[in-house]
């Protein structure tokens, strides 16, 4: 009789001489070398120390103590790659008790933009009162400073709960220089208040370096965002995010080459663009939602790929996946995902097809929630060289290669079952 011990062991040497056969099973490329960035990930975040973070009005705390708490999980889950400073503004700190002309050029960096100490800059931030006022114009001019200049986008978060109480310099106006002189900033906004006011400009610093603006009401909606705004920055540092408006339809969508892109999404709308892929390419597509205003639950937001007549290619990742409150969501798709019978490419570029990609929403508000401007949205384009399966992992060549060894390994532990028998009947007959 076969025993489970030898047929473990021929089941094993089986596998081994398979993957001597056939070979390992593909591994993952390594994306360094002479092409990787010559520059890691920057990203400074920039919070308001000033005296209206005392209030408790988050989860029944004081959004100073939520603050804190978001920027030390951040600390925590910092990928090793991004370098990150701190900035506050407000903070008295210079100019303890002074009046609003020296009050309002306080700000200071509480930590240099650079690899993390997580404990020196825990410690740091444990030292934060809220006493003083809010330039925030001043210390967006000092955090593009912090941050340098480069090749590569920098990223600045500001968390702050109200206007510059500080104007001259306007923050709007600060942003809009900054951009305007090509310094690939990007400035991404978070408010701890719903107030219009604060809405208003926030936006619009954001919208100035293709930044986001969002609202949070809850520490689990701030320190969300700010993780997930630290962690994009190490996915599309390389490039400032583009201001691009989508259209109504395909055929007057503007045409997007790879890169990153922002746009606003009115509620319930389809935004239309357009992207060209030649034969032996692969698209790949992602969107990001932020929320910069409250909505009612189960909303969501889905991303396809559609053929110039109408032909829907493929669909987002989390489509029809159960998944609530879908904020993000991306496709892959290449050319020999298409029927034989599909229409032929309607730009008269033979070589070139083109994709129609289709963001749409399903958003609804209370009713004391305006719904204009749109939603902030980022969507990443990308295109590369097409893979065997691009809906998914290379699930054909791996269900081959499990058939190989697992027949592999039971005809070896046969014969090595019937091996061992064989040496017992000799031995007993000897």
């Amino acid at each position: 009789m076969i025993t489970r011990r030898w047929l473990a062991g021929g089941g094993l040497l089986g596998l081994l001489t398979a993957l001597t056969f056939f070979g390992a099973p593909p591994g993952v490329a390594d994306d360094g070398g002479a092409d990787g960035p010559a520059e890691p990930p920057k990203v400074e975040l920039v919070l308001d120390v000033s005296g209206s973070m005392r209030a408790r009005d988050i989860d029944g705390r004081s959004r100073m103590a939520a603050a804190q708490q978001a920027l030390n999980e951040v600390v925590d889950a910092l990928p090793a790659e991004t370098q990150l400073g701190i900035r506050v503004l407000g903070s008295q700190h210079r100019f303890p008790g002074s009046p609003k002309a020296l009050g309002c050029r306080d700000t200071r960096q509480l930590f240099p933009v650079g690899p993390m100490d997580k404990v020196e800059a825990k410690a740091a931030i444990a030292t934060l009162r809220p006493t003083g006022w809010t330039p925030i114009g001043l210390a967006l001019r000092a955090a593009a400073r912090d941050l340098g200049t480069g090749e590569t986008t920098r990223r600045i978060v500001l968390i702050t709960d109200g206007e510059d109480t500080c104007s001259p310099p306007d923050p709007c106006e600060v942003a809009r220089t900054l951009a305007a002189q090509g310094t690939h900033l990007v400035v991404d906004t978070l408010g701890l208040t719903l107030d219009e006011k604060v809405r208003r400009q926030l936006t619009c610093i954001a919208d100035a370096t293709g930044g986001t603006y969002t609202a949070v009401q809850r520490q689990e909606e701030l320190t969300g965002r700010l993780k997930q705004l630290v962690q994009r920055a190490g996915a599309t540092y390389q490039q400032t995010p583009q201001q691009v408006a989508g259209g109504e339809q395909c055929a007057n969508a503007p045409l997007l080459t790879p890169g990153v892109y922002t746009d606003r999404e009115r509620f319930s709308e389809h935004r239309w663009y357009r992207v060209r892929v030649a034969p032996g390419e692969e698209l790949r597509a992602s969107i990001s939602l932020s929320l910069d205003r409250k909505l009612n639950p189960d909303h969501g937001v889905l991303l396809r790929a559609v053929s110039t007549d109408g032909q829907e290619l493929v669909r987002g990742t989390d489509a029809g996946s159960g998944r609530t409150d879908v904020r993000s969501t991306g496709l892959r798709w290449a050319e020999r995902q298409v029927k034989a019978d599909a229409s032929p490419p309607s730009d008269g570029e033979s070589d070139l097809r083109t994709v129609c990609l289709v963001v749409s929403n399903s958003f609804s508000a209370p009713a004391y929630v305006r719904t204009a401007p749109g939603m902030p949205l980022e969507l990443t384009v990308d295109l590369v060289p097409s893979s065997d399966a691009p809906t998914g992992p290379d699930l054909g060549r791996g269900w081959l290669l499990l058939v190989v060894l697992t027949g592999t390994g039971l005809v070896s532990g046969l014969v090595m079952g019937w091996l061992a028998r064989w040496r017992v009947a000799i031995g007993k007959g000897n």
